[in-house]
């Protein structure tokens, strides 16, 4: 694929397969630092760790790795990784970068956002999830035991770099959910995409060479998609909550889970249950949950809560949610494939308990 570069207000998105080595290149201009930490996973690092320090120049890079997995997202992982960014010495003319999937892109991105009041940071998404969504917007934050990313602050990368070759490396729930914000990003605004995104999912899945070049197209795609959201809407006070598609419910179904639910998982099942209100509401047109289901099913994402939680559960996991007003939650409900309900009301709609409730059995 030819190298694509998406611009928003402050930063630039490159897409390129070998990208991870402009790195150096990317960060001289973009943050001039003088130093870089570089923050990965315990299973990212051994693959692209090593890569990543030699374009930004070994002895000015060091690197700090955390154990994998959504519950290193938290209050304590910020504090362990920014006394240790004190003890040894990084000032205000440092740079922080972010090396991994969507938890290592949020936790390094509030470290930068808050460290010494905020320096730069760059995101390198390793995960499909991380590179057509998570690492796009400038969303930074922690869980808390109350729900995901209640602890957090807006702060823009100097640039997000998207190397299609890494995702070779993603074992297959891992691309399901990615295809997960894929499927959401054609729900919200493109019809087309959607279709694309079913039709190749099970040879992605499968890790089929002959959908290498259809994955790189939905990958372009989908970042423009969000890209273009995000640049309508920067902090999220209109159409940006369009974004939050699947995500009321999906989030509530993984807090519940303790987090054992991958994300893109949890919102799968979110996807359904809120396509089938929007239905019920009468703003979605009929049959748009039962392609999204569909859809949903065909990727072997999960599309039925899961049987340990009661719809009861799932409903109060939603009020800690950052949606929420007045202890009343709003949606982000489809009109069709394609096209998102609520323009005329903020982008997002109130839905009674009851029908909820419904939706969820």
């Amino acid at each position: 694929m030819d190298p694509v570069e998406i611009e928003l207000p402050t930063y630039r998105i490159l897409i390129a397969r070998g990208a991870l080595g402009d790195v150096g290149r990317v960060a001289s201009a973009t943050t001039r630092a003088h130093r870089y930490a570089l923050i990965a996973d315990a299973n990212v690092a051994p693959l692209y760790a090593a890569r990543v320090r030699s374009a930004l120049g070994e002895g000015r890079t060091r690197l700090y790795t955390i154990p994998a997995g959504e519950e290193q997202k938290s209050r304590q992982s910020w504090t362990t990784l920014t006394d240790a960014l004190l003890g040894d010495g990084f000032g205000r003319d440092s740079a922080i970068i972010a090396l991994g999937g969507g938890v290592v892109g949020d936790l390094a991105g509030f470290v930068a956002a808050t460290y010494m009041r905020g320096i730069p940071f760059i995101q390198l998404p390793t995960t499909l999830l991380a590179m057509i969504d998570a690492s796009i917007g400038g969303k930074t934050g922690v869980d808390t035991p109350s729900g995901k990313n209640l602890v957090g602050a807006f702060h823009d990368p100097a640039a997000v770099i998207a190397d299609p070759d890494v995702l070779r490396t993603l074992p297959p729930e891992h691309l399901r959910a990615g295809l997960a914000e894929a499927i959401k990003h054609g729900v919200i605004a493109d019809a087309s995409h959607f279709d694309e995104v079913v039709g190749a999912a099970p040879e992605i899945v499968s890790g089929s060479r002959a959908a290498a070049a259809a994955l790189e197209r939905i990958v372009v795609r989908s970042v423009g998609i969000k890209a273009d959201v995000v640049r309508r809407d920067q902090r999220e006070g209109g159409v940006r909550k369009t974004l939050n598609f699947g995500h009321t419910i999906g989030h509530a179904i993984e807090l519940r889970s303790d987090y054992r639910m991958l994300h893109g998982e949890a919102v799968a099942v979110g996807m359904v249950v809120e396509s089938r209100v929007a239905e019920r509401l009468g703003v979605a047109q009929p049959g748009t949950s039962d392609r999204v289901r569909a859809a949903v099913e065909r990727t072997g994402l999960p599309a039925a809560r899961p049987a340990d939680q009661s719809p009861g559960d799932i409903l109060s996991a939603t009020r800690g949610d950052k949606k929420a007003r007045a202890g009343v939650v709003e949606y982000a409900l489809p009109a069709r494939i394609g096209e998102m309900a609520g323009a005329d009301r903020g982008w997002g709609v109130v839905v009674s308990d009851e029908v909820v409730l419904e939706a969820l059995q």
